[in-house]
């Protein structure tokens, strides 16, 4: 379940007209047409993003996980 800030958060988000412009143009791109190659060239510039991150070895202990 959302806590309250989150609902807030989601709602502001839906408000925002450029995020609505940007869903409504990436629904109108037709993935069909998109090669392999594309989608290779997708995974490589977001991997230029986001910087390698260290992993930990350690065990993380948790009680409340949401997906």
């Amino acid at each position: 379940m959302l806590s309250s800030e989150e609902k807030r958060e989601m709602l502001d988000d839906a408000r925002s007209a450029s995020r609505r412009e940007n869903f409504r143009a990436a629904h109108k791109i037709d993935n069909r047409s998109l090669s392999f190659d594309d989608l290779l060239l997708f995974l490589e510039n977001i991997q230029k993003i986001f910087p390698p991150f260290k992993i930990s070895r350690h065990i993380t202990h948790t009680k409340f996980n949401k997906l």
